[in-house]
């Protein structure tokens, strides 16, 4: 019946004209920004039904690098569990770190930009461009105080929130100089003394992979650190052409660039007793004597077959790192291009099963559960296995062994997951409760009932929700 509505519903519309089919459009559009207004309505209800019990179980964003953590909205704005987004993020098919930013984005429109907030719900402004704004006064550095929160908020709903980027940034450091919060003395320094944010930062957007193997990275640096670097790229790039590379310059200073990360020990300039031997790597002369240039860990997996005696790779595998798909050739252009240590590991077949007799997990069969889940295996969740804790499914008890019991959660392949830190945590405190159905199959039941399947390719939502009431979680290692 669905199907004959579907094929109804596309005949109506390749018989709609020009005008109708905008017309469609437009309304289609603002149909999508009111359930958006919706949903961000809905999960500021959500953070009101779940408070924290203490400040230190509020939900709130790890800062890489740092020890500290961010809190998901800013001053004002109430404090949220930190165990309820999971749910919220399994309902709506998203991680539960897009889940934090949902319920974040809310509680600062409506708690710190109330004129956004009702702009976004009488369909002035789409739910998309408030929370835009939301995310950058969210986490402005320094933090923004409430009241100039509320100045930032009637800027920006007095162009309807049509604001870009740049300008954004600028009204942000304009209202950091108007409520004067970088607490800097005006008279220490007269030409700057109202607002110094240090700009500077180097990110390497290491999630986002071109399919040519590349990642983009962006920096912000002191000009004479900028001049000095660019010089050292150009001289980079002019010793490669000298050695007989053809690549264009930008793929050249690019090169250079990865040199400089490797402290230029790729080129092969000076030898052990100071001597220079340039290019002398590239015209096939070994050096043992010589430490290994590149020290990168990357984890990559080819299909392979024998052919004779010979070992034959497919052209195509996957990069752990990034979870994307790595070509062969691309492979053998890192590890040849300067002196590369090379690990080959052995086959490991996932099919068979491995234990250990007691809770400790070996690294033998962690190894084994990190190459058969891939990925922290809670719903949606898509954080690399390598980096993740195994867990047992069914708890290992300690106490089996000396009361003559059988141990009913053992540390073997068939009962352990891998789960990112946050998950693992939410499994342990909450009535979250999963199954490993298969090898690498995994069923989930939320406190609320909801079940989903994970695997390999991806999160399955079972219907209907389980009705049989939330367990009481009991405390787990």
């Amino acid at each position: 019946m669905i199907e004959g509505l579907e094929a109804g519903a596309e005949a109506g519309a390749d018989a709609l004209g020009p005008a109708a089919l905008l017309a469609s459009m437009r309304a289609s559009r603002s149909i999508e920004n009111t359930e958006a207004a919706r949903q961000l309505d809905l999960a500021a209800r959500w953070a009101d039904l779940h408070p924290p019990e203490s400040i230190h179980s509020a939900a709130s964003f790890t800062v890489a690098g740092c020890e500290h953590e961010e809190p998901i909205a800013g001053p004002g704005t109430p404090l949220v569990a930190e165990f309820c987004v999971a749910e919220l993020g399994t309902v709506l098919g998203i991680t539960s770190v897009s889940a934090k930013k949902l319920i974040g984005h809310a509680l600062e429109l409506r708690h710190r930009l109330p004129r956004l907030w009702a702009q976004v719900h009488a369909g002035s402004v789409p739910a998309w461009r408030a929370r835009a704004v939301a995310e950058v006064t969210i986490h402005s550095t320094p933090e923004l105080t409430v009241e100039a929160a509320r100045f930032v908020d009637a800027q920006v709903a007095a162009v309807a929130g049509r604001i870009g980027p740049a300008q954004l940034d600028r009204l942000v450091a304009a209202t950091i100089k108007r409520f004067d919060l970088a607490g800097v003395d005006p008279a220490a320094d007269p030409e700057d003394g109202y607002l110094h944010v240090d700009p500077r930062h180097v990110t390497i957007h290491d999630e986002d992979v071109h399919f040519a193997g590349t990642v983009r990275l962006e920096a912000e640096i002191d000009l004479a650190d900028g001049l000095d670097l660019h010089q050292a790229l150009a001289h980079g790039a002019a010793t490669q052409k000298a050695l007989g590379s053809q690549e264009s310059l930008d793929a050249r200073r690019a090169k250079a660039l990865g040199d400089l990360a490797r402290t230029q020990t790729a080129l092969d300039l000076y030898d052990s007793a100071g001597g220079r031997v340039a290019g002398e790597e590239r015209a096939g002369v070994s050096r043992p004597d010589l430490p290994a240039a590149r020290e990168v860990v990357l984890h990559a997996h080819f299909d392979a077959s024998l052919a004779g005696d010979t070992t034959v790779f497919g052209p195509t595998g996957r990069l752990e790192e990034g979870q994307r798909l790595l070509l062969l050739e691309q492979l053998r252009s890192w590890c040849g291009d300067s002196r590369t240590k090379i690990t080959v590991k052995p086959v490991i077949d996932l099919n068979q099963e491995k234990s250990a007799p007691s809770y400790e997990i070996p690294d033998r069969i962690r190894e084994r559960v990190v190459l058969r889940d891939r990925v922290c295996v809670f719903p949606w969740c898509g954080r690399p296995a390598r980096g993740c804790d195994v867990d047992h499914v069914i708890e290992y008890d300690h106490g089996a062994e000396a009361d003559g019991r059988p141990q009913p959660g053992p540390t073997k392949t068939d009962n352990l997951g891998a789960l990112c830190r946050f998950h693992h945590r939410v499994k342990t405190h909450t009535a979250w409760r999963y199954d490993m159905v298969a090898p690498g199959v995994f069923e989930w039941t939320s406190p609320h009932g909801h079940r989903y399947r994970r695997d390999r390719t991806g999160t399955t939502a079972l219907e209907p929700p389980d009705p049989r009431p939330a367990r009481i979680p009991s405390p787990r290692r």
